[in-house]
């Protein structure tokens, strides 16, 4: 092939500065026993944090509990509590690690690539260790120093908003959250039962943001207790993140008998204080991890032997007394939870289902809601089903229902778990007519400058979810304040490594930095030939030597497994943190996929000593060994030795 010339001096990646002739080395590649490809070093994302919805640097953190990346000396001298470090890395992303350490159903450890090994790492059960640290200790954030003077409101004081918040204040900005609620947590507060997510803790994970200098207006709807002409006249920017609090009733008739309730007034009303037990016999539609919360805290609450026909629907809607619920001799209650899916196709947690299971619910999958059996009173008495086959056909669910398979199941409460709505009341400019929120990547609204969303309006889904939402969009708002265009986001929009800040920690001097590093020749802040292509690249378990990783079992959480009898008028938590020890031998079972470890196979196979160690004065995380280029002739022994897959072959001089 001819030489080709480039008119533009390339002054980056690989090239020399005035070199700006590209030769090929097609012909010369694999020449005997030498080779143009020479090991370049890749940091590259790992599945664990690109499915992880909240964007957090999970390798990151857990280098640090593993004890890889050291803790920066303070200004006292010494060094930071790795466990403080860890934490302060994982809540850069997430400020809320003990409630989503404890709750999240954590698709990170779905995504591990040690499940080729044996296991996935207990990531969750890593980040509730850190989250209970922070709490045991009174950890707090630090409050920036300076003041921009502008201010953002933000419609709904749940994980979305609160995250948004969180963000926005570090950056300098004036918040005040409007939030209809008494207190804030949205749906972490009013969605998950408090056995899942005790209050002590969700008010200490809370606080600290509040501590930040976030203004609250509680008790206050924006469209209602004030209008929204008025708060955008006082703010510079808005963002919506209302979650979506009221459910869906059975599309089916007479879903509107009074003993038909839809899960988020269910649990909205027991996490209130106002239900208190419920009746003998009931029945939730669902199949998602809402509706086996409804499931357990029904089996809990049990009901009262001799209750009055109206004190159900009293207690659904706030009115009963609580004394004489409290006085009442309580049973179990018989709870059946059925799904339009098989069981082992529902979408709730597979630990939740077991859970339940174990509690004496009975889950019934493949049963389509039908219709309603009332009394003369119009109250419902069963709920009609019938046997189904569901499935999704191009994003779209289908069902099909089976003629001649109709039967009742005996219900006092009905609870409709099969989704949640968005209440536009008084904002119903923002509805795109689907019940939603349209946003662009950047999750600002789309027609409106400014004015950006996040969480369940826009989609209901994950808590974790609704947290990466708000800090997206807490980016975006950042750049609208600030006069900028919004960027395009990156493809995987997570937080990574920053080799920069590491290199700060230490003291060393870096030269400019072309973000992101996209290959480098002399610059100090990286070994030659470092690409990160993080922004763009999940790296599999097939770039990795698996061989180098033993068997070695997961360390798991106590988890409290309760049975018929132990779980009624039982909501103490069921879920333990890991010790200290477990902690840090769980984070050792992390890969750390695309970025080095410092194992030192390279250096010890390198049959030419052409990979070298970098002198311990400049080296850090992520510039742990480089490679001697004179010395290189190519063999791949390094990258073929290496674990995490941060060493991969390229062209290099």
């Amino acid at each position: 092939m001819p030489e080709t010339t480039q008119e533009t001096k390339l002054t980056f990646r690989r090239y020399k500065d005035g070199n700006s002739k590209v030769r090929s080395k097609r012909d010369k590649i694999f020449q005997a026993s030498w080779s143009y490809k020479c090991p370049t070093y890749i940091q590259s994302s790992p599945p664990c944090q690109a499915s992880c919805p909240s964007g957090e640097d999970i390798r990151g953190y857990l280098q640090i509990v593993r004890g890889t990346e050291k803790p920066p000396v303070g200004a006292d001298g010494k060094p930071m509590a790795w466990q403080e470090y860890a934490w302060r890395r994982l809540t850069e992303a997430n400020p809320f690690p003990s409630v989503m350490g404890r709750v999240c159903p954590a698709p990170c450890e779905t995504g591990c690539n040690r499940n080729e090994v044996e296991d996935h790492v207990g990531i969750n059960s890593v980040e509730h260790f850190l989250g209970e640290y922070a709490i045991a200790n009174n950890l707090k954030f630090v409050k920036p120093q300076l003041s921009t003077g502008k201010k953002v409101a933000i419609l709904g004081g749940g994980p979305a908003g609160l995250s948004c918040a969180y963000q926005l204040v570090l950056k300098g900005h004036g918040v005040t959250i409007f939030d209809e609620h008494e207190y804030l947590g949205g749906m972490m507060r009013y969605g998950i039962p408090g056995f899942r997510t005790p209050r002590h803790v969700l008010d200490a994970e809370i606080q600290r943001i509040l501590d930040l200098g976030v203004k609250t207006r509680m008790n206050c709807r924006v469209g209602k207790d004030i209008s929204l002409e008025q708060v955008r006249s006082e703010f510079d920017a808005l963002f919506l993140g209302m979650g979506a609090q009221s459910g869906r009733a059975l599309p089916i008739p007479d879903s509107g008998a009074p003993n038909v309730v839809t899960a988020t007034a269910f649990l909205r009303a027991f996490n209130d204080g106002r239900l208190k037990y419920v009746g003998k016999r009931v029945v939730v539609v669902g199949g998602g991890d809402t509706s086996v919360d409804v499931a357990t805290v029904a089996r809990r609450l049990g009901h009262i032997s001799h209750a009055k026909p109206t004190d159900i629907e009293h207690a659904i809607a706030g009115r009963m007394a609580h004394d004489v619920a409290d006085i009442s001799a309580k049973q179990g209650a018989d709870v059946i939870l059925t799904s339009v899916f098989p069981i082992d196709k529902m979408q709730a947690n597979k630990h939740e289902i077991e859970q339940a299971l174990a509690e004496g619910i009975v889950i019934r999958g493949g049963l389509l809601p039908v219709g309603i059996v009332k009394d003369a009173n119009g109250r419902a008495t069963a709920l009609r089903v019938a046997e189904c086959e569901a499935k999704f056909a191009g994003g779209k669910l289908e069902i099909k229902q089976k003629e001649g398979t109709e039967q009742d199941l005996p219900a006092d409460l009905i609870v409709s778990a099969i989704g949640q709505a968005v209440d536009f009341s008084g904002l119903e400019e923002f509805d795109n007519g689907h019940g939603a929120v349209t946003a662009d990547r950047n999750y600002q609204i789309q027609g409106k400058p400014g004015t950006f969303a996040g969480g369940d309006v826009i989609r209901p889904h994950l808590l974790t979810t609704a947290i990466g939402h708000g800090a997206i969009a807490a980016e975006g708002i950042e750049r609208f304040l600030a006069g900028e265009e919004q960027e395009k986001r990156p493809k995987i929009d997570v937080h990574q490594f920053d080799l920069k800040r590491k290199m700060a920690e230490k003291g060393l001097t870096i030269t400019e930095i072309h973000e992101p590093i996209r290959g480098t020749n002399v610059s100090t802040a990286a070994v030659h030939n470092f690409d990160n292509r993080s922004d763009r690249y999940v790296i599999p378990h097939s770039e990795l030597f698996l061989g180098h990783f033993s068997y070695t079992p997961r360390l798991k959480r106590k988890i409290i497994t309760l049975d018929r009898q132990s779980a009624l008028g039982n909501f103490g938590e069921r879920i333990e943190p890991l010790s200290e020890k477990d902690a840090v031998a769980e984070a050792k079972r992390c890969m750390s996929c695309g970025l080095c470890f410092e194992c030192d196979n390279c250096v010890v196979y390198c049959p030419q000593t052409a990979v070298f160690r970098v002198p311990k004065a400049k080296a850090t995380t992520g510039r742990y060994v480089d490679t001697n280029y004179d010395k290189c002739i190519g063999c791949h022994i390094c990258k073929d030795v290496c674990p995490t897959g941060y060493i991969q072959m390229g062209l290099g001089e």
